[in-house]
């Protein structure tokens, strides 16, 4: 399209000022094909100047963008600079506690232990210990000295025929696409090193989480990728043959997750690969989305017969939930449907708003999903006050990267942690933002085989099992220094949080937490009776009152 206003865009004092870069490359052009003929060799510099020249020409008469039409040439420095921007944050203008959503500490820490190099912080904390923002644990006068090394939590120990020993600290779902075949490898190696479990994300079982023969937890999304029949739906024969893997230690199925609560799993088309498609049963060269429900069940007691069904298809293994938390009374539903039914889920993981994946809408990821500190109460008092928490275990996963946040999780009653993106450091990643473009620069979250070729397996995998055994190791530390004999032992009481410059309070003064079956005796805590109330065992409809 030609500009109808060209002479006046060209030649007045505006138009030239704007359309300098133009100007410049007109007359630097017109200089060199002059002095081209007295010397010759001053025909290369229109190498230079007229690719510029031919693009602000094209800036100039182009209909599509505005900025480009009034600046050409010049608008493509400020998109460069955009481009750039978040670089120079990152390596130039942030501190080491600004980052989001991990700052420049947190990630050198990971890299530190990941390496085997020195992990200490030297002339004491970084962090205001007087902001609101601040929280500790406390610590004894006579630290436990004798607090074992290591301890592992028992799961499915009375419903399974195949119960597992779970690590405090394992890998979170990650799918075998949103992630490339180097990157799962490593991880389920780096597992198999460290003695912790592998979750697939709702991808289903690739070969390379068999690979390396890594304990694997196989996560069941809506879309029942890799046991799914041909309309999408679940094949319990299909389940029951990868369910019985010897690598396959516990299923869990995935109600929701904290990046995208509500929302299905998103794996762009770009990155759908043939052997993508061949591992989740998909369709190539288009985006593979969950459905934001599941069609397994629709009810409380459906989802518990479910997990039941699964249990027996696997050989009796564990099977558990995950979810975050929404509206309170949903998963107080599917409790008080465990006690109807007689049967328990082996396990339910909490994930929190804070939590991270490769492609999700902004608007889920910024206003939607409860985050983990207030997910994780409300389970815990959900499972306490039914008297169930002994034998359903709690798992939290959600920005966990460091000893003293397992810690935390466990005095609100996780058993153990589960992380991701810690995970995705540990391998290299630097944080670039870039997961859903298939462009990692590290070759962790691509499917591109150049960049992949930077991820050696068998030396991520080393760093893997470093990092989680030294975040353990610092687990223990806090174990011993608050002079407690496992992670099992702590309490909302060891949990300090600053409310304000002058004041700070225990958690179990600033959260209810029940007592064991409290909610069916009738808890006092107005609150929690009205979730208790409004859940249903038969309909995660909100009951109304009689």
């Amino acid at each position: 399209m030609t500009n109808p206003n060209a002479g006046a865009a060209l030649f007045t004092d505006q138009g030239i000022g704007r359309n300098s870069v133009l100007w410049l490359a007109v007359a630097a052009s017109l200089i060199l094909i002059f002095l081209a003929r007295y010397h010759p060799h001053a025909a290369w510099g229109l190498a230079v100047t007229l690719p510029i020249l031919g693009v602000t020409l094209i800036d100039f008469f182009q209909s599509e963008h505005s900025l480009r039409r009034n600046f050409p040439g010049a608008a493509r420095i400020r998109w460069f600079f955009e481009w750039l921007r978040p670089f120079l944050r990152a390596y130039v203008v942030e501190g080491d506690l600004e980052g989001r959503p991990f700052s420049v500490d947190e990630r050198s820490v990971i890299y530190a232990r990941a390496k085997g190099d020195i992990d200490s912080h030297p002339f004491g904390t970084e962090l205001d210990v007087y902001s609101g923002e601040y929280e500790w644990l406390a610590h004894s006068m006579v630290p436990n000295k004798d607090a074992p090394k290591e301890t592992r939590v028992p799961v499915g120990i009375e419903t399974c025929a195949k119960p597992y020993h779970a690590a405090r600290l394992n890998i979170s779902a990650m799918s075998f696409g949103s992630l490339g075949q180097n990157a799962i490898e490593a991880l389920n190696k780096g597992a198999r090193i460290g003695g912790f479990y592998h979750d697939t994300g709702e991808g289903s079982i690739s070969p390379y989480h068999l690979k390396h023969g890594g304990d694997i937890v196989w996560e069941l999304g809506s879309g029942y990728f890799g046991c799914r029949d041909k309309d999408g739906r679940f094949d319990p024969a299909h389940f029951r043959d990868r369910a019985q893997l010897d690598n396959v230690v516990m299923t869990e199925i995935k109600l929701s997750q904290g990046a995208k609560p509500g929302h299905g799993g998103v794996l762009p088309a770009p990155k759908v690969t043939q052997e993508i498609s061949r591992t989740r049963d998909i369709e190539m060269g288009k985006d593979c989305i969950s459905p934001p429900a599941h069609s397994a069940f629709s009810t409380p007691k459906q989802l518990v017969e479910f997990a039941v069904k699964m249990r027996e298809l696997s050989g009796g293994k564990p099977v558990g939930i995950k979810l975050c938390v929404g509206f309170p009374h949903e998963l107080y539903a599917i409790i008080k449907a465990m006690l109807a039914l007689g049967t328990t889920l082996d396990f339910i993981v909490i994930d929190g708003a804070e939590g991270g994946t490769g492609a999700a809408p902004a608007e889920l990821s910024d206003r939607v999903g409860m985050p983990l500190r207030e997910g994780l109460i409300i389970a815990r008092n959900g499972l306490v006050g039914a008297g169930l928490k002994d034998k359903v275990k709690l798992a939290a996963s959600g920005k966990v990267a460091s000893g003293a946040a397992i810690a935390m999780n466990a005095a609100l009653g996780a058993d153990w942690c589960n992380a991701a993106r810690a995970f995705m450091f540990s391998l290299g990643c630097v944080q670039s933002m870039r997961c859903h473009t298939d462009t990692c620069p590290t070759g962790v979250a691509t499917q591109s085989p150049a960049r992949q070729r930077g991820l050696v397996v068998d030396d991520k995998a080393e760093r893997v099992a470093r990092f989680q055994k030294s975040t353990l190791h610092a687990l223990h530390d806090i174990v011993v220094a608050a002079g407690l004999n496992s992670p099992d032992d702590f309490r909302p009481s060891h949990l300090r949080q600053r409310i304000n410059v002058a004041e700070m309070r225990q958690m179990d003064e600033i959260y209810p937490f029940v007592q064991p079956g409290e909610l069916i005796a009738g808890t006092e805590h107005d609150t929690l009776r009205r979730w208790w109330d409004a859940a249903d065992a038969d309909s995660f409809r909100r009951r109304e009152p009689a």
